[in-house]
């Protein structure tokens, strides 16, 4: 499920209709906001197995005038360290001219008759700022089939400090369409601080 809009008192009401720990969630989000207006928000509730425990996670954006806030609320089952079941929330603030990327990868079926403003089946929201990067690496070779030479490596460093998935037929057309809402208004925001 996700939700968008642009006050914060909606992003208060997208909260509380996520039914994941509202009380909890709204006080670290609006804490990491502060007094700033917001300008948009998306929140993504998720859902997994894990073994035979169901595992909920939400997720929630914030785009201000200045920064990019996301937080990330995870149930954790009682284990040997608490004897009862127990929620963690982390809140990032960033600087919007600190975001170096915004990826959005767009699933769609039957390219051949797609027509503009269809949505997509899927669309994956990539994030980077920095914090975190992924290095794909690879041995290298040329194009000689028979030479045994070591031409060291080869490959990849990719900006990935926030990847959100969401799909049609999981979590709703309106989801697809409200995480594209978002990621536009942060794609805005982004080049306008490089101006």
């Amino acid at each position: 499920m996700a939700k968008t809009g642009t006050t914060t008192q909606g992003l208060r009401a997208a909260i509380e209709r996520s039914g994941y720990y509202p009380a909890l969630v709204a006080e670290a989000v609006e804490a990491a906001v502060g007094g700033e207006p917001v300008a948009a928000y998306l929140v993504h509730q998720e859902t997994t197995f894990d073994s035979n425990e169901v595992r909920r996670h939400v997720t929630v954006l914030v785009l201000t005038g200045t920064r990019f806030i996301v937080s990330h609320t995870d149930e954790q089952a009682a284990d040997n360290t608490s004897p009862s079941p127990y929620a963690t929330t982390s809140t990032e603030s960033v600087k919007l001219d600190r975001i170096s990327s915004v990826v959005v990868s767009r699933v769609v079926a039957n390219p051949e008759s797609y027509t503009p403003g269809a949505l997509p089946r899927e669309v994956v929201l990539t994030i980077g700022w920095g914090a975190v990067s992924r290095l794909d690496l690879e041995p290298a070779a040329c194009g000689d089939p028979n030479c045994d030479a070591d031409h060291g490596y080869t490959g990849s460093a990719t900006a990935d400090d926030l990847s959100l998935r969401v799909s049609e037929a999981g979590d709703g057309p309106d989801s697809v369409r409200q995480t594209l809402a978002f990621a536009q208004a942060l794609s805005e925001a982004t080049a306008a601080t490089g101006r």
